[in-house]
């Protein structure tokens, strides 16, 4: 576990070890997530996916979650701080970490063309670095492209559940504060952006018509955040995407099917530098 420095901003990196003669995957982790919610179950799959592969790895930490700074003031009016967007997140949030603060990222670690394995946020991120600047291959689970009714009913429910238990043992904000340095920071820098009036017109599906990397989209057919739509969505604006919809699985591929997904993704990257 280490930092970097990226514009004055102390991010959480890890690196996972594997060959150096191929291109190697990075992380971008889902709306809550971080590092250490990428091991699920006893089982870190980001490091499995790297051994199955034999490519080399690193996870990353965005701003506000796991043990990277937090967002300053995130729940008062949105503006800038130099390179840095801060207060609450704007519907572009998800732009600036593709197009400005990954690269740095990317560079800082001196990675150049990744594999890009992103989940939910995550994905949609990876889907739109993809489109702009050069990527060996993209795998995104559970994206999200444009928004869906369902996805705003699931995200309603998980601010009652952080507000109405806040001090149970078991309760999500406690299960997330095992996670986060800031756990408040982590949680309302996603759901007040996703419950604003304003974020109901996030769609990007036309943004993606240039991506021409390889392409692997995952999602479950039970995913209580999105539809099998959104990877019908994409496929229309990427024609070369491969797709796997996984049987008995919500929102998290890794944590529900592991060894399937790992079985999917190596095959998808075995004939790719």
């Amino acid at each position: 576990m280490n930092r970097i420095d990226i514009s004055g901003v102390g991010i959480e990196v890890a690196h996972l070890p594997g060959a150096s003669d191929r291109a190697p995957l990075v992380f971008l982790h889902e709306g809550l997530g971080s590092i250490s919610m990428w091991r699920q179950r006893g089982r870190l799959w980001p490091a499995e996916l790297c051994a199955a592969t034999g490519r080399a790895g690193w996870m990353y930490s965005r701003r506000g979650y796991g043990q990277s700074d937090p967002v300053a003031d995130v729940r008062g009016p949105p503006r800038r701080d130099g390179a840095w967007h801060i207060g609450r997140h704007e519907p572009d949030y998800m732009h600036l970490e593709a197009h400005d603060v990954l690269p740095q990222v990317l560079d800082r670690l001196g990675i150049s063309n990744p594999v890009l394995v992103g989940h939910s946020d995550g994905a949609t991120i990876a889907l739109l670095h993809a489109s702009q600047h050069p990527v060996t291959a993209c795998v995104a689970m559970a994206p999200h492209v444009f928004v869906e009714p369902m996805a705003v009913t699931a995200i309603e429910q998980a601010k009652q559940l952080f507000e109405t238990t806040p001090d149970a043992a078991d309760g999500l904000r406690q299960r997330l504060a095992r996670h986060h340095r800031d756990v408040d920071n982590a949680f309302w820098q996603w759901n007040d952006v996703w419950l604003s009036e304003a974020f109901q017109a996030f769609d990007i599906r036309t943004e993606l018509r240039g991506l021409a990397a390889h392409l692997l989209l995952v999602q479950g057919v039970d995913d209580e955040y999105g539809s099998l739509e959104q990877l019908a969505a994409i496929r229309r604006e990427v024609p070369q995407a491969i797709h796997i919809e996984l049987q008995s699985c919500g929102h998290t591929p890794h944590r529900d099917h592991p060894d399937q997904l790992l079985a999917g993704v190596r095959a998808f990257l075995g004939s790719i530098a």
